[in-house]
């Protein structure tokens, strides 16, 4: 079998056996397994969550809004939560955030089986779950790294992209299905649920290390803030990352919740078909994996950056484009796998370059860019869509992915996307 070089200096085995290494280790399996099966959840309620504002008002403005409501908290709860990841025992906070985010589901689900069908309430729970959303995926990202050797590290990466991108696959299309043939409260009810088997999952495994280790005693919020704000110019792979998430978020992530406006004002079809659009991404996202753990060991992550960028902006255009329903499902076959390149790309790119006593931290930063740049990016094309129209919108959205494209094969692009495949900094 052929083998390429790991990342910690070793040979690791190219190719489809390559990217399941990391499961071989149980621990890692197994937290593999639960994230699997609460994501499945979790796509249930990211697609009934913008269904039922939808069919409360109507607009793809409030659609927007619903984003919004999930994104900003997150984002401001970014400091603390990069802070928590470098400075706490990973596992105990993810089984404590876990939980706070199963209750906050099962609230989903007691407001919309009441009867009350309250917009505010609704709303108002979807940003808990954001703050509380913020405030676990640094350490979310980051855990990944105490479970597994540096040498399945690129493994881990992409197979953590891989069930969160299944999970996109299958969640919508269950969710068009349950919504269809039981109602919302079920889909709120079997996302609330799918915590439990998460919160099982991180009791049963052991990390390969405890506290994150700094060699120095742990920083404080603050200066521990500044220090990766810092931190981050001096990388400029780490950098480039960073503003093309926030582009990517701005201009490409809300297709996601435009496909409930195409469904419900384009397509004119029902809960089923909105799933299968839905699904449809996950798709292209899942045939996105193999590409960018190959990239990944054959030192072409920018190249992989670069090809989904320019994917998916053109497949928004032609999404926007096309007249009928089929050919916006193959379309957002190929959203899906331009998303997941570039985005998988550019994470594993960060996680192999960061220092790891800045881990936790810069991924917080990374994840903020993403979590401020989608609700701007919701919020302007939800109200370009009341407008013009959701054709237009996506249209616009792709050139703007286009344009980015085009800048990076530009001299000074292409210089700047060589550094993505940067070494890891290995500096105290």
């Amino acid at each position: 079998m052929a083998t390429v070089e790991g990342p910690g200096g070793r040979s690791a085995p190219a190719g489809a056996r390559g990217t399941l290494r990391a499961l071989r280790h149980r621990d890692f399996a197994v937290f593999w397994t639960g994230a699997l099966i609460s994501n499945i959840g979790s796509w249930l309620q990211n697609l009934t969550v913008p269904y039922v504002v939808f069919q409360i008002t109507g607009s793809a403005f409030w659609v927007g809004t619903a984003t919004a409501a999930q994104f900003l908290p997150g984002f401001l709860a970014g400091p603390l939560g990069g802070h928590l990841a470098d400075t706490r025992e990973r596992r105990t906070l993810l089984l404590a955030l876990q939980s706070v985010l199963g209750a906050a589901a099962l609230g989903l689900w007691a407001v919309w089986t009441s009867g009350s069908r309250s917009l505010p309430a609704i709303l108002g729970l979807v940003a808990v779950m954001g703050l509380v959303w913020g405030l676990t995926m640094p350490s979310w990202q980051a855990f990944v790294n105490d479970l597994v050797p540096r040498d399945d590290l690129v493994s881990a990466v992409s197979l953590n992209s891989l069930q969160f991108n299944a999970a996109r696959s299958i969640g919508p299309a269950v969710a068009g299905l349950v919504i269809a043939a039981l109602g919302p409260g079920w889909a709120f009810a079997l996302n609330a649920a799918s915590f439990g088997v998460v919160v099982l999952a991180l009791a049963a495994v052991r990390t390969r290390s405890g506290r994150p280790d700094h060699g120095s005693p742990a920083p404080r919020l603050l200066p521990g803030f500044v220090e990766a704000l810092r931190y981050i110019p001096r990388q400029p792979g780490i950098v480039l990352v960073i503003v093309l998430v926030a582009v990517l978020g701005a201009f490409g992530s809300p297709v996601f919740g435009f496909t409930v406006v195409f469904a419900g004002s384009v397509y004119d079809v029902g809960a089923l078909q909105l799933g299968l659009l839905n699904a449809a991404l996950g798709v292209g996202a899942v045939l996105a994996v193999p590409v960018v753990v190959r990239s990944s060991t054959h030192g072409g992550l920018s190249r992989t950056v670069l090809l989904g960028l320019g994917v998916m902006g053109a497949a928004m255009a032609v999404f926007g484009l096309v007249p009928g329903y089929w050919g916006g499902l193959v379309s957002l076959v190929l959203v899906g796998f331009g998303f997941l390149a570039t985005i998988s790309a550019g994470n594993t790119a960060v996680q192999l370059i960061v220092a790891d006593h800045l881990r936790g931290r810069v991924m917080a930063l990374r994840l903020m860019a993403y979590m401020v740049s989608v609700p701007i990016g919701a919020l302007l094309l939800g109200w370009i869509s009341d407008q013009v129209g959701p054709r237009i919108t996506m249209v616009l959205g792709g050139g703007a992915l286009l344009l980015a494209a085009a800048a990076l094969v530009t001299a000074p692009g292409r210089r700047a996307l060589q550094r993505i495949d940067d070494p890891q900094d290995v500096a105290a």
